[in-house]
């Protein structure tokens, strides 16, 4: 099965190179790598354009946003799976992809892993270890969810359930995978290994407007797939977050 890995990244010049470094000197050789960069200033396209001969597509263009990119990357996409890498992150070693994908068969729709979040001048500092575990039928309503940079799917199931929902900012994440767990009920695999090293500092996190924002959207995230949280599940999805830093 061949594989495709979508890095998304604006002025992205201080890690693009250990992002695109890391997809490379992967040992499973069936991946198509796809980069969507949204129009750098800086020398971000200039270090992409050093590896373009081992890279199948680069676009270079302004988007809506993070998921407007993954979008594009996704409908651009002609592998079985597809993952993600972002441009401030790296597989935790040269056999991700390979184990990854030696669980997949015709019964597995998903696989997801864990993450650790690190240092961002320092990959090699733990400060979060975000550890999943297997899913069940209401699991999100307890606050659950796996870690998105550490989850793969199967391109057919963008394709017949869709793409991620740009009206939902930063929650275009949770919703998609709340979407094919919960709403499609489609086959997961959980793998208990390291899958991504991120560095600290996403989106939803990085201000309390922003995570008030990205709780509302959570919110929406039920609301527009027609399913019913429990009353305290956007209480409890952030503090069973708490165990990750110990």
């Amino acid at each position: 099965m061949k594989i495709t890995i979508i890095t998304v990244c604006f002025n992205s010049q201080q890690t693009i190179k250990a992002t695109i470094k890391s997809v490379l000197n992967q040992s499973y050789k069936q991946i198509e790598y796809i980069i969507i960069d949204g129009a750098s200033t800086d020398n971000t396209l200039e270090i992409i354009k050093e590896f373009s001969n081992s890279i199948d597509v680069i676009v270079s263009e302004s988007d809506a946003g993070i998921y407007d990119a993954i979008n594009k990357g996704i409908n651009k996409s002609s592998g079985d799976v597809v993952g993600l890498l972002h441009a401030d992150d790296v597989f935790d070693n040269n056999t991700v992809i390979e184990n990854v994908m030696g669980l997949f068969d015709e019964n597995i729709d998903m696989i997801y892993g864990d993450i650790n979040y690190v240092d961002r001048k320092d990959i090699n500092r733990v400060i979060r270890r975000w550890k999943s575990d297997n899913y069940s039928k209401g699991k999100f309503k307890w606050g659950w969810m796996p870690p998105h940079t550490g989850f793969f799917i199967k391109k057919y199931c963008y394709l017949k359930y869709g793409l991620y929902n740009l009206s939902l900012g930063s929650s275009a994440d949770y919703e998609l995978m709340l979407r094919m767990f919960e709403l499609y009920n489609l086959k997961s695999k959980y793998i208990p290994i390291n899958i991504t090293k991120m560095r600290v500092g996403g989106v939803s996190n990085s201000s309390l407007k922003n995570r008030w924002q990205a709780n509302r959207n959570d919110k929406k995230s039920w609301k527009v797939n027609g399913l019913k949280p429990l009353w305290f599940t956007f209480l409890i999805k952030p503090i069973i977050k708490i165990k990750q830093f110990f």
